[in-house]
């Protein structure tokens, strides 16, 4: 008996040639997506012996694939997380002197409303800070970015200073409710102009 001399790629045709047959019953979309992902693993093997270099040159080219991709959702995380036109910033839209601010903080607090009190009492220390000329005015900056940046001038109130920015942060974008006590802390750290 002889045997009938068949290349790889022509028994794969010929194999799906027959199983296109109506006579074979039609495979469920799962599995028509499994067939597809099985085909293009064929192919990529079959052509990984085509490739200069093979699979090496393959597992090259998907790793730089990988790190290509990682790199660029490193960028756009950085890039949405620094977009200052995207979010509310410590002073939002308001332009007012650290007195108006305080004002506003003292008018918040006698009301009881002690998330917004915290809120204008912080701007109150930033914008002095401004006013002073001991930190420069940066459109855009955080409580966070205000934190740092006056720990820097104030090393000694750095950890008064942290958690005055948490407590901004907590009550503005965690929408946690305010006490007194830490618009009592803020309202401290403003009235000895941090020092």
């Amino acid at each position: 008996m002889t045997g009938i001399d068949i290349d790889r790629d022509a028994a794969h045709d010929a194999a799906q040639h027959e199983l296109a047959k109506p006579i074979y019953p039609r495979s469920t979309p799962s599995q028509q997506i499994a067939d597809w992902l099985n085909d293009l693993l064929y192919r990529l093997t079959s052509a990984g012996a085509e490739i200069p270099g093979g699979w090496f040159t393959i597992s090259v080219l998907l790793i730089l694939v990988v790190v290509a991709i990682v790199v660029a959702v490193r960028i756009a995380r950085r890039t949405m997380r620094t977009d200052r036109g995207g979010g509310p910033a410590l002073f939002g839209s308001q332009e007012l002197t650290a007195a108006q601010h305080r004002a506003l903080a003292e008018t918040c607090a006698a009301q009881g409303d002690w998330s917004a009190a915290i809120r204008h009492r912080l701007r109150a220390l930033a914008r002095s800070l401004e006013e002073a000329g001991a930190l420069d005015a940066v459109p855009g900056r955080t409580a966070t970015e205000l934190a740092r940046d006056a720990a820097a001038l104030f090393p000694g109130r750095s950890a008064e200073l942290s958690s005055a920015a948490t407590t901004f942060n907590d009550v503005t974008y965690g929408e946690r409710p305010g006490t007194e006590a830490q618009y009592r802390a803020i309202a401290a750290l403003d009235e000895v102009g941090v020092r």
